[in-house]
């Protein structure tokens, strides 16, 4: 029996661990701790009164496999069904991917016949990389960097061109110096369990999760969803959770409460806050590695010596809208190599994807671009230093050079959000028998649907399943 549970870091991960263990009878007490004034972590949307939408962090979800059909599961168990907004394979916004390259924007090759012909950016026939990886043999490396093994399964030019780009857009980061093993587990997995990307994607690479479908799953399926979001924004997500947590009255909800330090001995905690202690029997640390790190500095310090080596990178997020309908191509957005600009990431083409979030009255176009990450420093100097004008003066400037657009936008405004890469800490607290369990971006895979089932994992590897 877990008597009291503390869940630090009122993120998506921490909101979701708070969501499953309030189901169970076998905790007395789930205290959730968030030092900042809102909930949501990089879940964040601006909403005007107009009805525009714009979001500083994902801006839609994918239904696919056992973790995207949890996410669904969650919102249907929330009631917002009614607010889903989703988006169909067949969708423009699903088909066309674009890839800006020597000046100019390529469509990424797509269906059969995309792949059996020469496609620009690309020198050769995709099916020829394809049939190269099938005959590729196994790796030798425990690890490796996602382009080396990329290169040497696919081919140079796809690591260089499209996963160097693909990286910057999911990670911010580069692709020379991330881990296969911990960003992209499929396809480590996949080659480890068949020999072969292609053929662990057709085969699987072993069992996953089993998560049985809810009516809205179902509903995804069959109409074919390839992403959603939601009416008011991704944010209205861990608004909700917020609300059940409030109002189910198992969860006692702080905010503006950061955790200063964490003291164990060896059976439980004691959390020290600004103004006095809260005794636990478990934590669950949904909080950024770094924040993670220096609470728990005098507790574990070889763990904490750990946390603090998992990399941060600074992302500049600038939401556009411009008035009329600016867009010489439709699509879902594009993204950069860093051989073409190592400052620019991608922009996204928010309206066309979801034109529900563009305002009442009169057609207009949200975009949004993204800068910096592995490169902000290098690119944009000191994080803490650089003006909001810089940033939004360089997205306008690639808004008119990679689209054509010369019209200043009538809106705007400018984010920085820290991104985390992942990283195994789990082997010191399993070594050290810590009550402690790990949730959230900077240890499970960064995308939504992975950070709300690390909060349901590590409240199940608690209380059993719910």
């Amino acid at each position: 029996m877990q008597k009291t549970v503390a869940v630090l870091g009122g993120g998506i991960g921490g909101l979701s661990a708070c969501f499953h263990l309030s189901k169970s009878p076998q905790v007395s007490k789930i205290v959730l701790l968030e030092g900042d004034g809102r909930f949501g972590g990089w879940l964040s949307s601006t909403r005007r009164e107009d009805g525009a939408v714009f979001e500083h962090g994902p801006r839609g979800i994918r239904p696919a496999g056992d973790v995207g059909r949890n996410t669904l599961n969650m919102v249907e168990e929330l009631g917002l069904e009614s607010e889903v907004l989703p988006v169909t394979y067949d969708h423009v916004a699903s088909k066309n991917r674009c890839l800006y390259v020597g000046g100019q924007l390529h469509k990424m090759p797509s269906g059969l016949g995309g792949v059996m012909r020469t496609v620009p950016p690309f020198s050769r026939p995709l099916v020829q990389s394809v049939l190269k990886e099938i005959l590729t043999s196994r790796g030798k490396e425990e690890d490796e960097s996602v382009h080396s093994f990329v290169s040497r399964r696919l081919g140079t030019e796809l690591a260089d061109i499209a996963i160097d780009s693909l990286c910057r857009g999911v990670f911010a980061g580069d692709c020379r110096k991330l881990s296969v093993r911990s960003c992209l587990p499929p396809l480590y997995n996949a080659e480890k369990a068949r020999g072969s990307i292609i053929l662990g994607m057709l085969l699987g690479s072993g069992p996953g999760p089993d998560v049985p479908p809810s009516t809205l799953t179902k509903r995804s399926a069959q109409e074919n969803w390839a992403q959603w979001s939601l009416k008011r924004g991704l944010q209205n997500l861990p608004e909700a959770l917020e609300e059940r947590m409030r109002n189910g009255g198992r969860v006692e909800v702080h905010r503006d409460t950061p955790v200063m330090g964490l003291s164990t001995n060896g059976t439980g905690w004691e959390i020290q806050l600004e103004d006095g202690t809260i005794k636990a029997d478990h934590i669950i640390a949904a909080l950024p590695a770094k924040a993670l790190a220096s609470a728990l500095l005098s507790a574990a310090q070889p763990l904490s010596q750990q946390l603090c080596e998992i990399a941060t990178v600074t992302v500049a997020v600038v939401n556009l809208e411009y008035e009329g309908s600016v867009l010489p191509v439709t699509g879902f957005g594009h993204l950069v190599p860093s051989s073409e600009d190592r400052g620019l990431l991608g922009v996204v083409y928010d309206s066309v994807p979801f034109p529900q979030h563009n305002r009442t009255g009169g057609p207009t176009t949200r975009l949004t671009v993204m800068m910096g990450g592995a490169w902000f420093q290098e690119v944009f100097g000191n994080p803490e230093e650089v003006t909001e004008q810089l940033l939004l003066d360089r997205a306008t400037q690639a808004v008119t050079s990679h689209l054509g657009v010369t019209t200043p936008p009538i809106w705007s405004i400018v984010a920085l959000l820290k991104v985390r890469h992942v990283k195994n800490m789990r082997q010191y607290i399993r070594d050290h028998n810590l009550p402690l369990s790990l949730a959230g971006s900077s240890y499970d895979g960064v995308s939504v649907n992975d950070v709300i089932f690390s909060g349901r994992t590590a409240a199940e590897g608690l209380v059993g399943k719910v």
